[in-house]
């Protein structure tokens, strides 16, 4: 997937500056996230990695896959019934990253639409991927649960190990950091259930 298939979603880009979606910023602001989604769109550089497991299901919402070994509710919830897991993980580029941070020198506004931008663009990135992983499942006859990444619910941040040693995330230039933070820092992780 390349950067002509990732699209600019002002509103979207909005809501992520807390617009309510009955609410349209003002000419100003408009006009800033209109900008910042053009100069980022010229960055992007969208690459991602997964694979699919078995998964299987134990007591105490044991999940086990690849040779590991979660507890979780919230993840068993999300993943009940499913027989096996995908593990993705995705990034829009360190372009975006050296981007956001020249913004962030020249003032809070237009910083934060910055921000707000890069989150809409990994996030249209992730459901294209997600959409094209649900595509290809229902094709084979499967049901696709919505995804589910890491530092929500009672999954936290630390789960970010499993897809770095589970998956290439180097080959698309991921890093984990130590504070369990991924570089570049619009990237994402997250598992998604198939029954």
């Amino acid at each position: 997937m390349s950067a002509s298939d990732v699209f600019c979603d002002t509103a979207e880009t909005a809501r992520y500056l807390g617009y309510a979606k009955s609410t349209s910023p003002d000419g100003i602001v408009s006009v800033l996230i209109h900008e910042s989604c053009e100069q980022m769109h010229k960055l992007l550089a969208p690459q991602s990695v997964y694979d699919i497991f078995p998964l299987a299901h134990g007591a105490d919402d044991l999940l086990s896959f690849a040779g590991t070994e979660l507890h979780s509710v919230d993840l068993s919830r999300n993943l009940v019934n499913c027989t096996r897991v995908v593990l993705f993980a995705a990034t829009i580029g360190p372009q975006v990253d050296s981007l956001i941070r020249r913004t962030q020198l020249g003032g809070k506004a237009d910083a934060a639409v910055m921000q707000a931008a890069g989150a809409m663009f990994i996030e249209s990135f992730v459901d294209s991927l997600n959409n094209q992983i649900k595509a290809d499942e229902a094709a084979a006859g499967h049901k696709t649960h919505p995804r589910y990444s890491p530092g929500y619910g009672d999954v936290p941040l630390s789960v970010q190990r499993l897809f770095f040693s589970h998956l290439p995330c180097s080959r698309i230039g991921l890093t984990l950091m130590d504070t369990l933070i991924m570089a570049p820092e619009k990237s994402v992780t997250a598992f998604i259930g198939i029954e």
